[in-house]
């Protein structure tokens, strides 16, 4: 990817992060979708000393692109798509799973908590030749009026049991009648189950493993869908 043929409000994004950070953008091929993805090259450059393995707060999850994203990118590759079905995508980083979806044909919105990730999410959005996207400042914890979306994405969002309640939240705003929630998680992955038995109270649940193979060890991903009750 040469990012000379970024469009200009997208290069001059670029030329503001890699005068800061080291970056690269790597190709993510999923099904006949091909996409472009800027990441961080040195992650000392941003954890700025931040030691995360004493406080795990401290690590920028968004920067990484997990295993539960490329799953959930595969999943609704998968999906037939109707015409002007609307996406959200929460907690979205660098926006595989969104960008998916916008390459499938669905109108999509990119959101997350800090104005650098949305910059992130805006240059792989023009780096991958999609215009169907927008992106959305989003902080769970005070959430502004949002519109409702026939599917809401989330992939490795449930890092943090204070975030349960608010992410319900925003479900309930966010959501269209007879909408459907999607998420995908490493199985291993501790907050899942309680936060799923919190879910289960407003939503019908049903979940599929899907293993992702990898070079270190072979992931298992559960793939959760919810639908509301009423």
């Amino acid at each position: 990817m040469d990012p000379q043929t970024l469009p200009e409000s997208e290069r001059a994004l670029y030329n503001a992060i890699k005068a800061r950070y080291s970056v690269v953008f790597e190709p993510l091929r999923i099904r006949e979708h091909q996409l472009q993805l800027l990441k961080l090259t040195d992650l000392e450059q941003i954890l700025d000393g931040k030691d995360p393995l004493k406080d795990v707060s401290t690590f920028p999850f968004w920067i990484k692109l997990w295993e539960a994203a490329i799953v959930l990118s595969e999943f609704i590759a998968g999906m037939p798509c109707e015409q002007e079905t609307s996406v959200l995508e929460l907690g979205a980083g660098l926006g595989a799973p969104g960008l998916t979806a916008a390459a499938a044909g669905y109108t999509v919105t990119l959101s997350d908590y800090e104005e650098m990730i949305l910059d992130f999410e805006r240059i792989n959005a023009a780096a991958s030749n999609l215009t169907n996207v927008r992106f959305s400042m989003l902080d769970w914890l005070n959430p502004p009026e949002m519109e409702r979306y026939d599917i809401i994405l989330g992939a490795e969002i449930l890092f943090r049991e204070e975030f349960f309640e608010p992410l319900l939240g925003i479900l309930r705003k966010a959501l269209k009648p007879g909408g459907v929630v999607y998420l995908a998680h490493d199985i291993k992955r501790r907050s899942l189950e309680p936060f799923l038995k919190m879910a289960e109270q407003e939503y019908r649940i049903a979940a599929s493993q899907r293993k992702l193979k990898s070079l270190e060890q072979d992931k298992v991903i559960l793939l959760t869908r919810l639908q509301p009750r009423h």
